[in-house]
């Protein structure tokens, strides 16, 4: 996660996405049995948008409405070479009738053939890696050029893992874009942070491990080695014990899988059941990590002189399968104001997660992280706040001009100050315990509408209107349409959405 924030400390990390795609099947319709399937129809709605000619689309997710709307998420090829932001959503009636499309881009006609050679793009993207494809890269300002997509993976120094996605202009050699690979945020047993909690586990032999059986097959391990255990009761409490923080991330993991399934209906992080991989003991650095290559989060240990425990905090564990949501949904860029829309919306399904839970210890909030420090006051110690972003010394309260050029850590706080205000409401006010005081941009007045319809607006929008270079103008775009969709155009839930945005200076 971004930032950590103490009194008198102030440790910087960063945070990446390493995006993927997968492929949702769609039985298409028999003949005699209704209308053609919403990808069929998509496909033929796209080309007629001049969006792709069909062949060149593929589907990555459908969203079906209750009403029989779809909306069907493709991403797209050239030339047999993949469009890097050339995603797009086509939403249709039930009868398979465009209404509207979200993200793509034109016709393409540019060459597929280099003018660099593959390791002059290694050179230039400054790694060893041999990892690299030739693909058509968009750029934020909607430029298409044939590029190489250059991959590196590793571990820093002090064993952190850490890596870079790069992608180099085929034809000049320059590095259009790069940004990292690794989620690096700061990210029955007794954990150390949830107290006594029950654990789903699997039985082998004459032990357990700490294999979900229940939610996909998550399953938890102590660096590498999978969790067992003799007795099937885990942990003691204390930091000491090495199956302790184990408990906190196994519990993280399932809390975080039924939060999705039973608030938006994902059966699991890539909607598919399959479950992931926690490590936890992964090193002694201050950060957690979400990593698609592994399909798993990384914990870091802390660090103890600073008074900073292992980040296995509930809200941590969210925020980091929450980027593997964002990777399986919009894709959003890690660069750029979609950069910072992605580490928002971790933030925001993070702290979502926590009120779900509803666990007496870890109570919910609107504070990143304060259960991590030795020292517990989250008026001072916390990774972030999403009252007044600003708090940290870094994060934007409101949108600029500027707001993109920030690191994604920082641009991120747009985002979550419209979540707090759009859940919560502006001025003083103390909720569960801590105080917040929450100014907005020319003094605009928001009464909130509460956590639980805030969540669902900004889940419908992530997956159903949001691309992968969406933008804070286009976020504002897509939870309006995805509030119309849920409480109505006349609705005073879609009212606090354009005034929540009018607070934080996205206008439109």
């Amino acid at each position: 996660m971004k930032r950590i924030h103490r009194a008198g400390l102030a440790a910087t990390a960063i945070a990446g996405l390493a995006v993927a795609s997968i492929t949702a099947t769609v039985q298409a319709a028999q003949p005699g049995s209704g209308p053609a399937s919403p990808v069929a129809a998509a496909r033929a709605n796209a080309a007629q948008l001049g969006l792709g000619d069909g062949s060149d689309l593929v589907v990555r997710d459908v969203v079906t409405d209750a009403d029989g709307s779809s909306h069907v998420r493709f991403d797209r090829t050239y030339q047999g070479l993949p469009v890097v932001g050339g995603d797009v959503v086509v939403h249709q009636d039930k009868a398979g009738k465009a209404r509207s499309s979200t993200g793509g881009i034109g016709k393409l006609s540019l060459s597929t053939k280099p003018a660099v050679s593959a390791a002059t793009a290694l050179a230039a993207a400054k790694t060893k890696s041999s990892k690299q494809q030739l693909v058509v890269f968009v750029t934020n300002a909607g430029q298409s050029k044939l590029a190489y997509k250059v991959v590196s993976e590793g571990r820093k120094a002090n064993g952190e893992p850490t890596g870079t996605e790069t992608y180099v202009d085929a034809q000049t050699g320059k590095v259009l874009d790069s940004w990292t690979t690794v989620n690096d945020d700061l990210g029955s047993g007794t954990g150390l942070y949830v107290g006594t909690v029950g654990l789903d586990t699997t039985k082998s032999g004459t032990s357990w491990t700490m294999v979900d059986p229940v939610r996909g097959g998550n399953s938890t391990y102590n660096a590498g080695t999978l969790y067992s255990d003799a007795d099937n009761v885990w942990g003691t409490g204390s930091n000491s014990n090495a199956q302790t923080a184990g408990v906190d991330a196994h519990y993280g993991i399932a809390e975080t899988w039924d939060y999705y399934k039973n608030v938006h209906g994902r059966n699991g992080i890539a909607n598919d059941g399959q479950g992931a991989k926690s490590y936890v003991h992964d090193g002694a650095y201050v950060n957690a990590s979400w990593s698609d290559s592994c399909f798993c989060m990384r914990y870091g240990d802390g660090d103890a002189s600073q008074g900073i425990g292992p980040l296995v905090e509930l809200d941590i564990a969210g925020h980091e399968m929450s980027h593997g949501v964002t990777s399986r949904s919009a894709g959003l860029r890690y660069s750029g104001e979609s950069g910072g829309l992605n580490e928002s919306t971790s933030d925001i399904f993070g702290t979502a997660v926590e009120w779900y839970a509803a666990n007496s210890q870890d109570t919910p909030d609107y504070v990143m992280g304060e259960e991590i420090f030795t020292d517990y006051d989250p008026a001072v110690n916390y990774i972030r706040r999403m009252d007044k972003p600003s708090m940290d010394g870094a994060s934007a309260d409101a949108w600029s001009k500027s707001v993109g050029r920030l690191n994604v850590h920082y641009s991120s706080g747009v985002g979550n100050h419209f979540f707090y205000l759009l859940s919560e409401g502006s001025g003083a006010k103390t909720i569960n315990g801590v105080a917040y005081n929450s100014p907005t941009a020319g003094g605009v007045t928001v009464t909130g509408i509460g956590i639980t319809k805030a969540e669902k607006i900004w889940y419908r929008a992530l997956t159903t209107y949001m691309t992968s270079r969406t933008d804070y103008h286009g976020a504002r775009t897509a939870t309006l349409n995805a509030a119309t969709d849920l409480y109505g155009a006349s609705s005073a839930e879609r009212a606090a959405v354009d005034t929540a945005w009018a607070a934080v200076n996205v206008l439109p």
